[in-house]
């Protein structure tokens, strides 16, 4: 027999009828929940939480999406947006093994390869986005911004950073003491 993904089969449920489980250990920082919260409020929900269906209560336990449940308990916007209702995929395994899945999930998320983060900024700032945007939509502070431009290297990522005096270039590097022409000789040798 050829098993169908869960995921073909996503019903509406009513939020009321959803419950956490009782043995998820994933936490979410209020900086990643506040970004979850917009990415559900700008995209709307693009993945079903995955729950395992109790018939005796008629409820739906959480597998994993705990936290998108959780954005719709706690805001009213994305409740009436959405008519109270998330979308479930429904799996049916034993506990053991629905527990085992609730870990599989959180780990598979893994984590972003700064590289990676430092090229999307790079080519954001390329496409015109200010810090304050990149740090609004994707949920950084400026801090984060700046060492992920740091990395890249690039002088034009910085156009819109205020250095201090400090930074100022020295009026003769040289020093005093060089004639021109030794100054023009020094130049060359480095290139």
């Amino acid at each position: 027999m050829r098993q169908i993904s869960p995921a073909y089969n996503v019903i509406a449920v009513p939020i009321e009828k959803i419950k956490p489980n009782t043995y998820n250990p994933n936490a979410v920082a209020p900086p990643e929940l506040k970004l979850l919260y917009e990415s559900i409020r700008e995209d709307g929900y693009t993945m079903p939480i995955v729950c395992y269906y109790v018939k005796a209560k008629d409820i739906y336990v959480i597998v994993d999406g705990f936290h998108r449940y959780r954005v719709m308990l706690e805001h009213d916007d994305i409740y009436k947006r959405e008519g109270g209702k998330l979308p479930v995929s429904i799996i049916d395994k034993p506990l053991d093994h629905r527990m085992a899945s609730t870990i599989r999930h959180n780990r598979a998320r893994g984590a972003h390869n700064v590289d990676l983060m430092s090229n999307i900024i790079k080519e954001l700032h390329e496409l015109g986005r200010s810090d304050a945007w990149i740090s609004r939509n994707l949920g950084m502070d400026r801090d984060e911004i700046l060492r992920l431009k740091q990395i890249t290297g690039l002088t034009a990522l910085f156009k819109d950073v205020k250095f201090g005096n400090a930074w100022l270039p020295a009026e003769d590097d040289m020093g005093d003491d060089a004639p021109p022409e030794e100054e023009e000789e020094m130049l060359d040798d480095d290139e």
